[in-house]
């Protein structure tokens, strides 16, 4: 296996969506997409994916325009095919079909020195469910710091 740079990740979708099944994509980018990925100026937060005539489609992901290529550089939200393999594709649109899942981008990555966005089929969390997993994650990391603490102390 190679080498993995991670250059962005979606934190929000984690607190947003209940993240199921995951998948790793490839990207078609042109060159000066690429080179911005590169120099890490990527943001998921937005970003979906959206079935189109049978192929997948990354949307409202932010690539900083590459400052040297000028006005030959790309559009920063344009809409990037994702690479995947056809029963994939299939099984991700037959569960996208069904009422309340959707397909997010988690984190944008280089392997091998090809850029690849691993994606996951999720459902919304309600609000209630939200502030539960908040509570929950801050009883945790108060339990964590009293047990460090009693641990410094011995």
């Amino acid at each position: 296996m190679g080498d993995i740079k991670v250059v962005a990740t979606n934190r929000r979708a984690a607190h947003d969506f209940y993240l199921e099944d995951r998948y790793e994509a490839g990207l078609v980018l042109c060159g000066t997409e690429i080179k911005s990925i590169r120099a890490g100026m990527v943001n998921l937060s937005d970003g979906y994916v959206q079935p189109r005539e049978g192929e997948l489609w990354l949307l409202n992901v932010h690539i900083a325009p590459y400052e040297p290529a000028g006005r030959y550089g790309h559009e920063a939200r344009r809409p990037r095919k994702l690479l995947l393999h056809r029963r994939e594709i299939n099984k991700l649109l037959s569960r996208v079909v069904e009422r309340g899942y959707t397909i997010v981008p988690v984190r944008l990555y280089l392997k091998d020195g090809k850029a690849k966005v691993e994606i996951a089929l999720a459902r919304g969390k309600r609000k209630y469910d939200k502030r539960e997993a908040i509570a929950r994650k801050d009883t945790q990391r108060e339990i964590d710091r009293a047990l460090k603490e009693r641990e410094w102390r011995k």
